[in-house]
């Protein structure tokens, strides 16, 4: 049984005051969970809390990985004494169908609904959240407008959501049965059946579906969901330039930096392995910035390599190295670390929906070299505003780069056409006309 299942219908009255209230549910706070599904929960946030015309609540979810932080006993809190902010504090939750199997916990969801009963509650993704949580707000709120945003392929794709596959690390451009417990053959292929149609169950009970970018909708639709259903707004962020930036050295663009998650679908082994080549073959002139952390979500043979060639790197004299590891760096450093580069490298081995630190090499008019796939296809344009290369491959990134490095002209002609990123108050617009529709 669903834990909607256990909400009893409860009126609501209606709002005569003519404020929106809103309220965002996210998969975590971006202060406790690294991601972009809760940068761009907090971007919406912030923008709707500058109107005047809304008020605008969250619920961030939170886990024991966010250490002294989760209360597995509280069920929602505050958090840190910030004005309309709060905590839902997991404790049993289904990760296969994304239930909550804790009554204490869909308990102070409805008292919360009840004490804030906003006009529309607003998913940023149904991880660590509760798909059941959609089925409680129908019932506690009958007349809310409920409205999801699919931050990846979670509901497609139970192998981590990135639709990649798990047999080969090809491209999915599918689901069925068989071809789910090809990648996760510990579930049989009726697991997959049932799932789906617990999706279907709760997933009807949404009135609007967004997506950050134009293709994941296509995916979305190929899968069941009505293309009536579904909007497109990209992600927006406030600008994250703090200074007028100095001019870079004089001579060649060959400064590249890479900024994210140290694992897998990342990529980075892809550009590491592309240094290797370009240094095999003589050439040096050039130089690697590695920004970010989270290599303990790497796979072990992943990080072997990564460990490896930062092993390495470091004990060349260091005239010889060509690769730095920066680290982990949080939103206001991010002005720091795109100055010390002119390109900004997206080798991203998944879809990579919609690529949030491609906005951020634009805030900073820094071109962008990207795989030639999903959010990152869509958003740059190959030879206008950035360059492509074939996703995972190393040699065809490695002639990208010495491109990048030799070629008269090339960095200016593309940094002259580089966008405006969106802009955070752009997506509250936008996303302001979705729940007055």
């Amino acid at each position: 049984m669903g834990l909607d299942d256990r909400a009893g219908p409860v009126g609501t009255p209606e709002n005569v005051s003519g404020m929106r209230k809103v309220l965002l549910i996210s998969l975590g706070h971006p202060e406790l969970v690294l991601g972009g599904s809760p940068v761009v929960c907090q971007e919406l946030f912030d923008a709707l809390r500058e109107r005047d015309d809304v008020e605008c609540s969250m619920l961030a979810a939170v886990g024991r990985d966010a250490g002294d932080m989760h209360q597995p006993n509280a069920g929602i809190t505050g958090f840190d004494g910030r004005d309309g902010v709060y905590l839902l504090h997991q404790t049993d939750h289904d990760v296969w169908l994304h239930r909550n199997n804790e009554p204490m916990l869909v308990e102070a969801f409805i008292e919360l609904l009840r004490a804030l009963d906003p006009d529309v509650v607003h998913f940023h993704h149904f991880l660590s959240v509760g798909l059941d949580l959609i089925g409680v707000v129908r019932r506690v709120l009958p007349s809310c407008r409920i409205l999801l945003t699919f931050h990846e392929f979670t509901a497609i794709c139970a192998a981590d959501g990135h639709m990649v596959r798990r047999t080969d690390r090809s491209l999915c451009d599918r689901a069925s049965p068989v071809r789910c417990h090809q990648c996760l053959p510990d579930r049989q292929p009726d697991d997959f059946v049932v799932r789906k149609l617990w999706l279907d169950h709760h997933l009807r009970q949404v009135d609007h579906f967004i997506c950050p970018s134009q293709f994941m909708i296509e995916h979305y639709v190929n899968w069941g969901i009505d293309r009536d259903r579904i909007s497109h707004v990209p992600n927006g962020q406030r600008s994250r330039v703090m200074r007028a930036m100095l001019a870079p050295p004089a001579g060649a663009r060959n400064r590249f930096g890479f900024f994210g998650l140290l694992h897998d679908d990342k990529g980075v082994h892809v550009l590491l392995r592309a240094a290797a080549l370009l240094r095999e073959a003589g050439f040096t002139q050039f130089s690697i910035d590695i920004n970010g952390g989270g290599i303990q979500h790497a796979s072990a043979p992943i990080r072997r390599e990564i460990e490896a060639f930062q092993q390495a790197e470091q004990q060349l004299p260091a005239a010889q190295r060509i690769v730095s590891f920066n680290g982990p760096y949080s939103l206001d450093q991010i002005q720091s670390r795109m100055a010390r580069v002119d390109w900004t490298i997206v080798p991203s081995v998944w879809w990579e929906i919609f690529g949030l630190v491609i906005s951020e090499a634009w805030m900073f008019g820094r071109p962008v070299i990207c795989s030639n796939i999903g959010g990152m296809a869509e958003r740059v344009t190959h030879e206008v505003d950035g360059l492509h290369f074939e996703m995972g491959d190393p040699a065809a990134l490695a002639a990208t780069i010495r491109r990048a490095c030799t070629e008269d002209g090339l960095w200016e002609r593309l940094h002259s056409a580089v966008p405006r990123p969106p802009t955070h108050i752009a997506m509250a617009e936008a996303h302001l006309a979705l729940y007055d529709a």
